[in-house]
């Protein structure tokens, strides 16, 4: 019959409702989805779209020939084209063209047709018959061409018929297409579903199974819900589809291709799915086990799933563990697992809270290597509980469990609740489920006041909030699903104080109804075959459905009622949906609930009934065909909580359970209707400090709260959590220590004879490792013969000693012995059986062996180990012993020191950190060394965490005391206090008090007789002491202490003192630690006590301890002693100052001062006087700022008494006067002062700028120019090299320096410094070798100095001196070239028949050569032009007698081998009675230089 499983992909979290959507696949989808609402209109909106769309085919075209080819070709050729393009617009009249192309087509035929008439004009000329066989080959193509355009026309209106009729058709087709497709549609429905198969090793298995639906359906296969991609494994799998048939080939199948193998199919209606299991075969050997891991879930599991017997041991452990929300985790334990088989071992199983963890995205189990470890990938507090792990095989299970606590993180927003926790998901439908969730604690955040739950489809990273509102309580119905989609949710906790974090997410659900599988029949055929069925094809043609039945609410609360119903039977065919209808009780008025969107599962979720009334409701079915009867009205219905917050639980009691945990239990609530379980909070007694102790809630009413401080009491308190809240905490415990809880005693160890006469034996042994919590009442022995087997009571009272000897005893006969220790728990566990103790007397003249072996204060390198004396003394008393100690592995024994140790102790130093020792101890009497002790056991040499000291201390009463604290002890603990390492036993000098964990040791009459070394040790606890030694220092530190708390003073925190206060009054004033209100005081000056009054201001702040006096007018009758007396109780305090001789006189100056400076501000003033600054641009400010000012108030600057005239006069109402000094210079130094006055007062400040004054502010320029000095430039002059800095201000009153080489250089002839306002430079004249080298300038500012470096050497120095060399040779040529000093205009004006006479001074060296030239030419010499050179100096031109021909461009040429000049000069004649041009006074011609390479 049919299956009622649930599939897979609706139990577990992989679904994959959204990972078959691909790219290709996706598009098909929504191609298909969209197919039905875009049919109707595809034909129309196709023609509309062309009938409707503008074009302009000319707008695309292109000139169909350029005006060049057109004169080429013949006149036939353009008139066809003209013709086609007359062609072309006719053709296009039943479509758009838009007006500019046709402007330009026609704008393009006048062109054409203007050019054609200039070019016709011309042929006309040219031949007259060419131009009549144009015109009429022109008439002939113009009538063709209309009747190509009557053809388009014709064309055109049978296309648009043609198109109208396509239209109509596709609607029709289109409406055909939507009604077929609608009667089609379908979710998947499998038809032949898979089976399952038996195979051997290397064989091929196909898997078929046959799916029908519309859309067709996409199908994917898994793997153990692992999707299966060919491309992963190219070879390994083929898949096929065909005509609805779905082939899965596994090609040469393994071992590990045993499993469940899955086909989902998808389309847009749901999913359906089918599984089958294929189980490989081995063909060698016994066939191995299947792996749980993959092993089919539906098949049944084989009873021994390991059929050999393993001895399994749990090696390291993991402990009680806490961990916090989010982190990550790993449990471990370590495995010893024998025997140890390659391809056969036990399973490992991990419960938590006796659930089997499986492997998820949150855990990770592991097995092999000799471990099991589970992984947390993201810790919730969903994972806190109890986790056991198992290891299961043949032989049994082997199992060990420790608790994982799970905190909250730290909460998004400050007093915000922690995240639920547990949420899941039931009671799934097409478009409905239901979201639960357990409440988190609040301890100490205020209470949650609802939540939130947030929704997310399965492969998409979107939540979406599902309510508006927060839900009150912890399960809601979330709606508005899509059918066939998976969802996961999480939960959000709110309170007044915000958001909490979200909640793990939950398991994914698909909106599915579960109904449909029991739709599902099975028929069984003969040789194993199978048809399925839905029960829907064997019901008649159901047309209007019939109404639900059985409608009832499956679920109550006060914001909603959750309605279910039977489908209607028959169920027809067609898909159902449903229409939910309610009615106030007593009103007769239906109204529908679901009016806008009708319900396809058979639940639903009513919201918005009115609190406190009564509703009935009734449910329709519809189809496709219509709707049916009302189904029976429901019963009336409230909205109203099923469930209350549970009571509060009863009598909570918490009892010890080990040194780091407490048993707590309580009583049940009398209400446990839905109850999720139950919150734990401790808190240390008398903090009122709650902590929540579980985050998560437990089942049982019973919890071991684990990680509390041993020795300390706490209290506890429940509460119980069901969904609807939490009910009020429980009634707090009584406080409980936290001791290991009371057990009988562990055996005692290290047995040892002592002693032997013959007739009996002195045994001795170490006290239990652990005491059972109590004392240790007595010992139990028992004997037996070696050759024995039945042991004899030796004690019928318990011994208290741990010496005992035995009588009656044989000789020479061997004795084993056994000893059981008794608490008031009971008697323990008899120890080992000794070694084998020969009766025979002892009579060697060398000790017996020590014995008890203890060891105390075990820190990193030393540790202290005691001893008893032996029994046995041998011939001689013991005087001393040897210690020798090795390493745990090591075999040589070393001996710690080369004398023997009189005393029963010794500190052992020297020893390695983390390595594990063994001792024995070896005594000494005048014979020689004796016995020595058995082995002690490994003392591993480190100091443990938290390790205390001793402390020392005086306490209220002055008693010198030493302290030390222990958390660790039990009921059977306790203190022992001894000097030396013996035990204190002197009552007249100490006294020992304990209290709970503390323990102090008094000295009663400390001396120096009590130096020395105290230790403590506390028993039953691992070893925990420690030692003190009490040196000189440390004890007179203590007795001083001790006297001043036993003759107590007031403590002062300042001796009495004075300052001065604004209107020169004087204040007295001692601050003491404390005063109580009943303190006393005196004020004494001189011997005589003064008292408060208007001369003498005295008050006492009892709060602060503050006592002052204030003296209005401090005189020169003040001078002498001011002395403070004070008493509080029996403390008593005094101070005292002394005001005489230069101390009194400083005083009362400054006094003055200050009541002067207080009559000065009462007008006027200045705020802050005269000051200096210099700013970033290398200014001087004068400063000062002024106070108390209005607007008469008159404000002037001065220098050296003169007044100084500024440009803008201050604003006196900023407080801030600034005179602006741009660039000081010594001319600026000198005093200047400025004057406030009105006619309240004047005031007046200077500042005198010089000397120190003037020196500190050139230090501050250079401050800031020697920040923005420039790196050093080379520049070169003809006298040599110039390195150059450059600055924004520099002058030679500032602390700079060169150095060449780290050598300071002065200025002087080679050398020569100097600067301008922005630059210092210095010159190296004529430069040589010696000058390379690196050049430093240096720049003082007072406190730094400011360098700049040039390394002037290698090529560098070569380009610099090459450029001076040039520019040397430049001015030498500069200077000795030829050249016109003076003498000639540059324009004369001479009347003819005059005598001209140009003359001018020449120079050069060697002397120049002169030339004279007119009009750019040589001239020669004679009567009329006379040229003279007198003395190599003086040049002249003679121009006797001028004409007009003599006007004209007339130069001298001055030159020689350095080069020269040229000089011009215009010389204009004019007639006599002419009138003289008017020309201004000549200035010297321009000369024009001659270069030297012109020289010749």
């Amino acid at each position: 019959m049919s299956s009622k499983r649930m599939p897979f992909y609706q139990k577990r979290h992989k679904h994959f409702d959204q990972s078959y959507r691909n790219v290709q696949t996706r598009y098909l989808l929504q191609e298909y989805s969209a197919r039905r609402a875009a049919s109707r209109q595809a034909a129309s909106y196709h023609i509309s779209s062309n009938l409707g769309r503008t074009t302009c085919r000319l707008c695309a075209r292109r000139p169909y020939r350029t005006s060049f080819e057109e004169e080429e070709e013949p006149r036939e050729a353009r008139a066809a084209s003209r013709q086609a393009a007359s062609y072309h617009i006719s053709s296009s009249l039943g479509r758009t063209i838009c007006r500019i192309c046709a402007r330009r087509l026609y704008h393009t035929s006048s062109e054409e047709e203007l050019q054609e008439s200039k070019v016709a004009r011309s042929h006309e000329q040219k031949s007259q018959h060419w131009s009549e066989l144009r015109r009429a080959r022109f008439v002939t193509d113009l009538a063709a061409l209309e009747d190509e355009v009557h053809a388009a026309r014709h064309l055109a209106r049978e296309q648009l018929d043609k198109i109208t009729i396509q239209r109509m058709v596709e609607e029709k087709m289109a409406l055909e297409r939507y009604t077929v497709e609608e009667s089609i549609s379908r979710a998947p429905e499998i038809l032949v579903r898979l089976r399952s198969h038996t195979i051997w090793e290397k064989m091929s298995v196909r898997l078929y199974c046959t799916i029908q639906g519309f859309p067709t359906p996409i199908v994917r296969w898994y793997k153990n819900e692992e999707l299966i991609t060919p491309a992963s494994e190219p070879g390994k799998y083929t898949i096929e589809s065909k005509y609805g048939v779905h082939v899965l080939e596994i090609n040469r199948a393994y071992y590990d291709d045993t499993a469940t193998y899955t086909a989902v199919a998808t389309n847009v209606h749901g999913q359906a799915s089918t599984n089958a299991a294929v189980i490989v075969r081995r063909y060698r050997g016994d066939e191995e086990p299947y792996p749980a891991e993959i092993l089919p879930y539906h098949l049944p599991l084989p009873l021994d799933m390991c059929y050999t017997h393993f001895d399994v041991q749990f090696l390291e452990r993991f402990g009680v563990t806490f961990g916090v929300e989010g982190e990550t985790l790993v449990l471990r334990c370590g495995l010893l697992v024998t025997p140890e088989l390659n391809r056969l071992r036990p399973r490992a199983e991990w419960y938590r809270d006796d659930v089997l963890i499986k492997e998820s995205k949150w855990t990770k189990p592991f097995f092999g290597d000799g471990e099991a470890s589970l992984s947390f990938t993201h810790l919730n507090k969903d994972d806190e509980g109890l986790y056991t792990l198992r290891i299961v095989s043949k032989g049994g299970v082997s199992e060990y469990s420790a608790f994982l606590f799970v905190r909250d993180a730290d909460a998004l927003v400050m007093g915000a609740p922690g995240a639920p926790m547990d949420a899941k998901c039931y009671d799934a439908n097409r478009d409905y489920v239901i979201v639960t969730w357990k409440p988190p604690n609040t301890t100490h955040e205020a209470p949650v006041i609802g939540y939130f739950v947030d929704r997310c489809e399965v492969g998409t990273q979107n939540w979406v909030q599902c309510n508006d509102a927060p839900v009150k309580i912890c399960k809601y119905p979330v709606t508005g699903l899509f059918e066939g989609r998976s969802y996961v949710f999480r939960v959000r906790a709110v309170n007044q104080a915000g958001i909490s974090r979200p909640s793990r997410i939950s398991d994914a659900v698909a909106a599915l109804d579960p109904v449909d599988l029991e739709r599902l029949q099975s028929i069984h055929l003969d040789g194993g075959k199978e048809i399925v069925i839905y029960q829907d094809h064997l019901e008649g043609d159901v047309k209007i459905p019939g109404p639900p039945t059985n409608v009832h609410a499956s679920e109550t609360s006060k914001t909603y009622v959750v309605l279910s119903w039977d489908p209607p039977v028959p169920h027809g065919k067609e898909p159902l949906s449903y229409f939910i209808e309610k009615s106030v009780v007593g009103s007769g008025t239906w109204q529908r609930v679901n009016a806008q969107v009708a319900v396809r599962s058979p639940r639903y979720a009513v919201f918005d009934l009115a609190e406190g009334k009564s509703y009935v409701f009734r449910v329709l079915s519809a189809n496709k065909h219509g709707m049916s009867d009302p189904s029976e009205i429901t019963p009336p219905i409230q909205a109203q909580e099923a469930v209350g917050i549970p009571s509060a639980p009863g009598r909570i009691v918490a009892t010890r359970n080990t040194r780091t945990s407490v048993i707590v239990q309580w009583d049940k609530p009398k209400h446990e209707e839905g109850l999720l379980g139950y919150y734990i909070d401790y808190s240390v007694a008398g903090s009122n400090h709650w902590e929540p102790c579980n985050h998560k809630p437990i089942k049982n009413n019973r919890f071991a709260m684990h990680g509390l401080t041993t020795g300390e009491k706490y209290i506890f308190r429940a509460k119980a959590a069901n969904a609807v809240g939490l009910s009020e905490n429980s009634q707090e415990s009584e406080p409980v220590s936290v001791q290991a809880a009371l057990t009988c005693p562990s055996y005692p160890y290290g047995l040892t004879l002592l002693n032997c006469d013959g007739h009996s034996m002195t045994i001795g042994w170490k006290l239990p490792r652990y005491s059972g919590g109590s004392n240790i009442l007595g010992y139990y022995i028992d004997k037996r013969e070696v050759n024995h087997h039945n042991w004899h009571e030796v004690n019928s009272s318990a011994v208290k000693e741990r010496i005992y000897t035995v009588e009656d005893l044989t000789e020479n006969a061997y004795y084993e012995f056994k000893i059981a220790a008794a608490n008031i728990a009971g008697i323990g566990q008899s120890s080992e059986p000794s070694e084998h103790f020969k009766c025979e007397a002892w009579t060697m003249p060398q000790p017996g062996p020590p014995h008890d072996l203890t060891f105390c204060e075990v820190r990193n390198t030393s540790l202290v180990i005691f001893w008893k004396a032996p029994i046995y003394m041998g011939s001689s008393p013991v005087t001393g012993y040897y210690v020798d100690y090795k390493e745990e592995e090591g075999e040589e024994w070393i001996t710690f020191s080369e004398k023997p140790t009189s005393h029963r102790y010794l500190k052992v130093t020297g020893l390695h950190e983390g390595k594990c020792y063994l001792f024995r101890v070896r005594p000494v009497n005048d014979a020689g060394i004796g016995k020595s002790s058995d082995v002690s056991e490994a003392v591993l040499v480190q100091a443990k965490p938290d390790t205390k000291e001793i402390a020392a201390g005086v306490d209220e009463g002055g008693n010198i005391y030493l302290a030390f604290d222990c958390k660790e002890i039990s009921d059977a603990s306790h203190f022992t206090w001894s000097k030396f390492y013996e035990e204190i036993n002197d009552p007249d000098k100490f006294k020992v008090e304990t209290d709970g964990e503390n323990s102090r040791l008094y000295f009663k009459k400390p001396d120096t007789d009590d130096l020395g070394t105290y230790a403590v040790a506390v028993s039953d606890t691992d070893g925990v002491s420690s030692s003190f030694t009490m040196d000189k220092e440390e004890l007179q530190r203590l007795m001083t202490l001790s006297q001043e708390i036993r003759n107590p003073t007031i403590p002062l925190k300042s001796e009495l003192a004075y300052e001065l206060l604004d209107r020169g009054q004087v204040h007295f004033w001692l601050q003491a630690e404390s005063l109580s209100p009943n303190a006393s005081y005196r004020f004494v000056i001189n011997d005589t006590e003064v008292v408060n009054s208007d001369t003498h201001k005295i008050k006492c702040d009892y709060s602060t301890g503050i006592i002052e006096m204030t003296m209005d007018r401090f005189t020169i009758e003040n001078e002498g002693t001011y002395t403070v007396q004070l008493q509080d109780g029996k403390a008593k305090s005094q101070s005292s100052l002394v005001l005489i001789g230069d101390a009194f006189k400083n005083v009362l100056a400054e006094a003055e001062v200050q009541r002067k400076d207080f009559l000065r501000k009462q007008g006027p003033h200045f705020l802050e006087y005269l000051h200096w600054n210099v700013t970033e641009n290398c200014e001087v400010q004068l400063l000062c700022k002024v106070a108390n000012t209005k607007k008469e108030t008159f404000f002037k600057w001065y220098k050296d008494g003169a007044g100084l005239d500024v440009k803008e006069a201050p604003d006196l109402q900023t407080g801030v006067c600034c005179l602006t000094i741009p660039k000081l210079s010594k001319k600026n130094q000198g005093e200047y002062k400025t004057t406030l006055s009105d006619d309240r007062g004047q005031d007046v400040s200077s500042l005198d700028v010089s000397g120190k004054v003037y020196d500190d502010m050139i230090l501050g320029l250079s401050k800031v120019s020697g920040k923005s000095a420039s790196n050093l430039k080379v520049h070169c002059t003809p006298e040599g090299i110039r390195l150059q800095c450059f600055l924004k201000y520099y002058t030679e009153d500032m602390k700079a320096n060169w150095y060449h080489k780290e050598s300071k250089i002065s200025s002087g002839e080679k050398m020569r410094i100097g600067g301008s306002d922005e630059v210092a430079w210095i010159q190296i004249c004529e430069p040589t070798e010696k000058d390379k080298g690196k050049y430093t300038f240096e720049l003082f500012d007072g406190k730094e100095s400011h360098k700049r470096t040039l390394d002037l050497s290698g090529q560098e120095f070569d380009d610099a001196y090459a450029e001076c060399q040039r520019l040397k040779a430049t001015a030498v040529a500069e200077k000795n070239r030829g050249k016109v000093i003076g003498g000639l205009p540059d324009v004369v004006t001479i009347m003819e028949g005059k005598t001209l006479n140009l003359t001018c001074i020449v120079f050069g060296n060697p002397d120049p050569e002169v030339v004279w030239f007119k009009n750019d030419k040589e001239f020669e010499m004679n009567e009329h032009y006379v040229v003279a050179l007198e003395q190599g100096k003086k040049a002249s031109l003679v121009i006797k007698g001028v004409t007009s021909e003599d006007s004209g461009k007339y130069s001298i040429h001055v030159k020689n081998k350095y080069g020269g000049e040229i000089v011009d000069v215009t010389v204009s004649v004019y007639k006599h009675g002419e009138q003289m041009p008017d020309v201004k006074p000549g200035t010297m011609g321009k000369a024009r230089p001659i270069p030297p390479e012109a020289v010749h």
